[in-house]
């Protein structure tokens, strides 16, 4: 069971950021299931309900600041919602130093999708519709690839997963 609970958040975050790349999509269903499954293993490893309510303050906060930079239109809604939901798992303790790779890893992200933007799309590529869109200089970058790495590099030191291996 335990296996089961440490394998549900990094899959989470691999689809997370398979979708968004093929997509540009985060599905509202694959947030809900990082909320649900996170109220799941942290019964499941007895997570104290004060600390359990700091998780939740925390992803509520990243929420509300998630929500202002898309309603700016600096991110989409499905980052928003992913941040959220990561951080749920994380809690405060972990919080920033996921933002602050997710900051690094989307800057890089960033940078190569506009560097490769400027060389031709080859024929051969351009028939990969995914491809095509992240070639396309209107269309805005999948973020939540950097979100989800962010949460992985993070992960083995949150609480959930050391009370999951302990």
């Amino acid at each position: 069971m335990s296996t089961i609970a440490m394998l549900l958040f990094p899959i989470a975050m691999a689809f997370a950021a398979s979708s968004d790349l093929l997509t540009m999509r985060i599905s509202n269903k694959l947030v809900m299931f990082l909320v649900a499954s996170f109220c799941v293993v942290a019964l499941v490893v007895n997570l104290p309900l004060q600390q359990f309510g700091m998780h939740v303050a925390c992803a509520l906060i990243t929420l509300a600041v998630g929500f202002t930079l898309f309603a700016f239109r600096w991110i989409g809604g499905g980052d928003a919602k992913l941040a959220a939901a990561t951080t749920l798992w994380l809690g405060f303790g972990l919080s920033l130093p996921y933002l602050v790779y997710a900051s690094l890893l989307g800057g890089v992200l960033t940078l190569a999708i506009l560097g490769l933007r400027n060389l031709p799309l080859m024929p051969f590529l351009a028939r990969y519709h995914w491809l095509e869109r992240l070639h396309d200089r209107k269309q805005g970058v999948p973020y939540g690839v950097a979100l989800a790495l962010a949460g992985l590099l993070v992960y083995t030191n949150s609480t959930i997963f050391e009370r999951l291996t302990a």
